[in-house]
């Protein structure tokens, strides 16, 4: 199956608040750098091109769920609702919950541009 009909399957059924949801946060990732998705049966896959990002976890009704995995844990934030260790590695999975194109502020965009470039500082 290729990746276009894959992706199509994902949203196909998704309310067109979720819908714009989620396409506006892809424009969003797009100003970090270029992003290419990676469907599955069950999340959306986001990479740079070398090493997924994020990923899209969840399209509820009237949100999407995404989850940045990071080296470190990034407690001193207003946006993710939860920080959870991978058990037995150093990963970092930190829970963003996107309502409305607003959620997608300036804390936000930087923490997208340290998933993009990993090294970047906040």
């Amino acid at each position: 199956m290729r990746t276009d009909d894959q992706l199509n399957d994902f949203l196909i059924g998704k309310s067109e608040h979720t819908l714009s949801l989620f396409h506006h946060f892809m424009a969003k990732f797009n100003e970090v750098g270029i992003v290419e998705l990676h469907p599955t049966k069950t999340m959306i896959g986001i990479s740079n091109g070398q090493k997924r990002v994020a990923w899209v976890a969840q399209l509820g009704k009237n949100f999407i769920h995404v989850v940045f995995p990071f080296k470190q844990a990034y407690e001193d934030n207003l946006c993710f609702q939860k920080i959870a260790q991978v058990p037995g590695d150093e990963q970092y999975n930190h829970h963003f919950r996107m309502l409305n194109p607003e959620d997608v502020n300036d804390e936000v965009m930087r923490f997208m541009r340290v998933a993009y470039n990993e090294e970047a500082d906040l």
